[in-house]
């Protein structure tokens, strides 16, 4: 319930007017750095309202109103995860994002239970960076195209044994009884995710509203216990071909 009060009060009326400004929290001691992400988010719908690099000096913010923090420092797992973690409990209407040179595709998905929303890489272009932000402040758990493949290689290769850590990030339960909790629309939604659908495109391959496919999406993350549509994607690839019979993925495929 508390994820549909989020999305009513929070994500729903960004998405309804795109053009709405989002008070963004920059989480940065790095001087230059700072200086830096301010002038790549000048003149977009990110206004700069705070800069700290001391969560204890945060502002309180009228609830209902877009706000993204964007943590900029370069921090262990461990710090990232707790700074996550407290941001959500201080602040459960915002999004966050961590932007770092680069990390293990384990530790943003570890992260991610923390509720991370988003991980981008300081390598991405400006145009790349606001994009993906705008994609978080949508709803979406953003993070790039090459931690996606990487984590999808080592989950595969973790099907012959050669995973790891991996295995242990993905949902573990009984793949046949997770699958049987879902109705077949959910089912249907879950194999189109595997090819990396958008909800627009699957919403025209099933001929329902895309409203509805972002709340079968929601079930489906809660039923199979994924904390994003990307690694749902990637456990239905594991575990669809043994529990259920090959078909097309994508409805007129």
């Amino acid at each position: 319930m508390g994820h549909n009060v989020v999305y009513k009060e929070q994500i729903l009326p960004i998405a309804q007017d795109p053009f709405q400004n989002v008070t963004t929290v920059l989480i940065c001691q790095n001087i230059l750095l700072r200086t830096g992400i301010s002038h790549i988010l000048s003149g977009t719908r990110f206004d700069i309202a705070e800069q700290t690099g001391d969560l204890s000096t945060l502002s309180t913010f009228p609830e209902g109103v877009p706000v993204l923090f964007l943590i900029c420092d370069g921090r262990s797992l461990g710090e990232y995860s707790q700074m996550v973690k407290e941001l959500k409990a201080q602040h459960p209407h915002a999004r966050v994002v961590v932007l770092a040179d680069n990390m293990a595709p384990q530790e943003v998905i570890q992260i991610c239970k923390e509720g991370l929303d988003g991980f981008c890489t300081t390598t991405m272009a400006r145009h790349s960076i606001i994009k993906a932000l705008e994609l978080v402040m949508l709803g979406e758990t953003f993070i790039p195209g090459s931690v996606g493949l990487e984590l999808l290689d080592q989950f595969r290769g973790g099907q012959t044994g050669g995973l790891g850590q991996t295995v242990s990030l993905m949902p573990a339960n009984d793949p046949a009884l997770l699958l049987n909790k879902l109705s077949e629309r959910e089912a249907q939604i879950l194999r189109c995710l595997t090819q990396g659908a958008s909800n627009k495109l699957i919403a025209r391959e099933l001929g329902v509203a895309e409203a509805t496919v972002k709340v079968h999406i929601k079930a489906i993350l809660r039923k199979v216990k994924a904390v994003n549509r990307t690694q749902a994607a990637m456990w239905a690839a594991g575990h669809f071909a043994s529990a259920q019979e090959s078909r097309p993925l994508v409805p007129g495929e």
